[in-house]
């Protein structure tokens, strides 16, 4: 287990890692998400101990490991430049961190087999790195790591350099890999789509702070913060600026553009009449054919037809809303569309952008 506890990194004056404190269980494959320069890569290294701490603890399964030299952790890191040597071959690499602490040869050959078997590298082994596919390559650097069978591997953003074919089918094989072996995972990634199919937990970080730490759907479900809200689904959440509005016992939300949606019921008394967002999913939104059924009415900018699902651009005003309809839609640009929202699943966030729980 990795425990985290008031982690701080600073570079001269900027503080780039500012009091984390998370805790990764043994055997959990935890993701860490956020922006580019939100400090992901950096706490990723500091685990590793290719950064020093400027500040907190790093614990390891009780020991506390801020000054332990990287190579005495235990610890195994898969970068995203795949970091192989030309000159070896694959059984080389693979077998590269055995042959330095002197295994026999008969040994570094039998794990080396096991490795090759587990990733489908067997019938590559003899192949240098400039013989291999991007994937490949990918999982040769993998079982360089994983066959010093590690308590933790760290992986920082390995599908980067891949096109989007290969990065679905190494999702499926990283997923694999961690069912059989059950190590424990600490995963770096810009994608949340990659977070989210993988992680058994997801960091968001932002600005080198946690802004939630929870499971991928209940980030979905229910994010604390405009943030969370805009950072986690693809295609990311609508979010609307408003005012919650009152007549007699009904409560609406009123966009700033002008349009008008029912909150349906929920008790939203200490905050009609102030600024708050709106958020809802592209999928919680849906054209209709009749008036009578709409919520408002809206402008078609852009449509996207995707086969399976069609997505809307659309316009209300100074409000531009993403509309993710399943099926094929044959629609046009500049035409008027009727739009029906899921009213159970509104999101609502206060002046600070803080979720409001009804």
């Amino acid at each position: 287990m990795i425990q985290l506890s008031g982690v701080r990194k600073s570079f001269g004056a900027v503080g780039v890692i500012q009091g984390v404190d998370i805790e990764v269980e043994d055997g959990e494959f935890s993701v860490f998400v956020g922006p580019s320069g939100c400090g992901k890569s950096t706490l990723l290294r500091m685990i590793a101990g290719l950064e020093s701490i400027d500040g907190g603890d790093l614990i390891l399964n009780g020991q506390r490991i801020n000054d332990v030299p990287p190579d005495q952790r235990g610890i195994a890191m898969v970068f995203q430049s795949y970091a192989l040597y030309p000159h070896m071959t694959v059984a080389q690499n693979i077998g590269f961190s055995l042959d330095l602490k002197k295994v026999p040869k008969a040994e570094i050959a039998k794990e080396v087999g096991r490795v090759s078997e587990l990733l489908q590298l067997s019938d590559l082994l003899g192949r240098r790195p400039a013989e291999l596919s991007g994937g490949q390559r990918q999982r040769v650097a993998i079982g360089r790591a994983i066959i010093k069978r590690p308590r933790v591997i760290l992986f920082d953003e390995p599908l980067s350099n891949l096109d989007a074919a290969l990065r679905v089918q190494m999702r499926a094989e990283l997923q694999k890999l961690h069912q059989e072996l059950r190590p424990t995972i600490v995963y770096v990634t810009h994608d949340q789509v990659e977070a989210m199919t993988m992680a058994t937990r997801i960091v968001v970080l932002n600005k080198g702070k946690v802004e939630q730490w929870d499971t991928p759907i209940e980030l979905y479900n229910h994010p604390v913060n405009t943030f969370v809200a805009g950072f986690i689904g693809s295609p990311r959440m609508n979010l609307v600026a408003g005012t919650i509005v009152a007549n007699g016992a009904t409560q609406s939300f009123k966009a700033n553009a002008g349009w008008t949606v029912s909150m349906d019921g929920r008790s939203l008394g200490g905050v009609v009449g102030q600024q708050v967002t709106l958020g809802v999913r592209p999928e919680d939104i849906r054209p209709v054919t009749s008036a009578g059924e709409a919520d408002f009415e809206a402008s078609i900018a852009i449509v996207e037809r995707l086969g399976a699902e069609t997505y809307l651009n659309v316009r209300n005003g100074d409000d531009t809303l993403l509309v993710r309809a399943q099926g094929d839609l044959a629609m046009k640009s500049g035409e008027s569309v009727q739009l029906a929202m899921n009213h159970t699943a509104f999101h609502l966030f206060d002046q600070s952008n803080n979720a409001i729980v009804a």
